[in-house]
């Protein structure tokens, strides 16, 4: 299938009509309200240290899951970005080929590579992955290796994959291990903590979370303990609106997150040259304007595209469906526009061939008033289309 049918298909997924294509077809980068200041110089960003690892890093650095593009790395990394964030499972696997062709030639100490394997039932299988991360990037080791989507004590706690991060750290394979989560981030942290293995946490924090406090007084506990703390899901899902007619203002979104002292580097997603404007922007002045604490809409009165995660949902649902993870899905989709990880998310939960079949009408009701529904069916779509239409 040529490049332009595979284009052609996905925009036809995404038309639902005249209304529809106009909102989806916004064009990337105009998530930024109001005019972007000039980023400093790469001298002058604001650095902070990884926790007790010493590496220091700037306070912005770079979420490549939604990048296929490597001038953008390229000019990230020659603009003063230091940090890289992937994973092993990214454009299956083509987004560490692409970083590893932009890395090839730049000395290794210019560079901190962080990727992410989720977690596997046993130990030797952990490892084969991280070599097959390793061969991708070109690397015979990563700065940070994480474990991927931990989402309770016990996936922290998992005795094979904590025997591979040993072994993989003896080995140097990994300079420094750590865990990511996108949901019950505080007992996640918690765990990393208690673990006495971890040396770094990749959390979602953002002004949207119900539980930010909770979240926050986590990572401080974290950053005590000598974790370094990294934060992602930074911008919200960037929009507050399907249509993408209400783009979150992600400047005071990055910058809410690290006015938090105890993070260290921030990885937002970037895809476009606008978009590394806007983000490097931040790192001259954190301090929130009186409009920008406005734009937040800190009580807001719509859901926004951004699911809490908080699992309410699912004991209301007869089929059982993972609905955080397909509302994650939904925001792949329409807030990041990235089809392919949006599809490569659905197709792992292993669906039903109809999930809403059996159901007359959903009982499903959002704490937050996300019409999940709605949302299901939308998004559902993905699970018939062959992988070669993303590739």
């Amino acid at each position: 299938m040529s490049k332009s049918d595979r284009n052609l298909k996905r925009r036809s997924f995404l038309k639902w009509g005249a209304a529809g294509l106009a909102g989806l077809c916004v064009r990337p980068g105009a998530a930024a309200t109001g005019q972007t200041p000039t980023p400093p110089a790469a001298g002058k960003f604001l650095q902070r240290t990884l926790g007790k690892t010493g590496l220091k890093v700037p306070i912005v650095s770079l979420g490549v899951m939604n990048s296929d593009n490597p001038n953008l790395v390229r000019t990230a990394l020659d603009r003063g970005i230091v940090l890289l964030d992937t994973a092993n499972g990214y454009q299956r696997g083509r987004n560490e080929e692409m970083i590893g062709e932009v890395l090839r030639g730049r000395p290794r100490d210019s560079y901190v590579i962080a990727t992410k394997v989720p977690v596997e039932p046993t130990t030797d299988g952990y490892i084969k992955n991280v070599d097959i991360s390793l061969r991708r990037l070109g690397l015979d080791h990563v700065d940070i290796l994480n474990v991927h989507a931990c989402s309770s004590r016990a996936d922290v706690a998992f005795e094979p994959v904590l025997q591979a991060l040993a072994k993989l750290k003896k080995d140097g394979k990994a300079r420094f291990v750590g865990v990511s989560t996108h949901s019950h981030e505080p007992e996640v942290i918690r765990a990393a903590v208690e673990s006495r293995v971890h040396d770094i946490v990749l959390t979602a924090y953002n002004f949207r979370q119900d539980h930010r406090d909770e979240v926050r007084e986590a990572i401080a506990a974290a950053a005590e303990a000598g974790i370094g703390v990294i934060a992602m899901k930074t911008l919200a899902g960037r929009f507050w609106d399907k249509m993408r007619t209400q783009p979150i203002n992600t400047r005071a979104a990055l910058k809410w997150v690290l006015n938090d002292p105890n993070v260290a580097t921030a990885i937002p997603g970037m895809t476009t040259f606008d978009q590394l404007d806007a983000d490097l922007s931040v790192m001259g002045d954190l301090a929130l304007t009186g409009q920008e604490k406005k734009d937040l809409r800190l009580n807001p009165d719509s859901a926004g595209l951004y699911c809490q995660g908080c699992g309410e949902c699912l004991a209301a649902c007869r089929e059982r469906l993972p609905l955080p993870s397909l509302m994650r899905g939904f925001m792949y989709a329409y807030g990041y526009q990235n089809l392919g990880a949006a599809h490569d998310l659905v197709r792992s939960l292993e669906l039903p061939a109809d999930p809403c079949g059996s159901c007359s009408a959903c009982a499903v009701r959002c704490v937050k008033g996300i019409d999940v529904a709605d949302r299901v069916k939308d998004i559902i779509r993905l699970k018939a289309l062959p992988p070669d239409l993303f590739a």
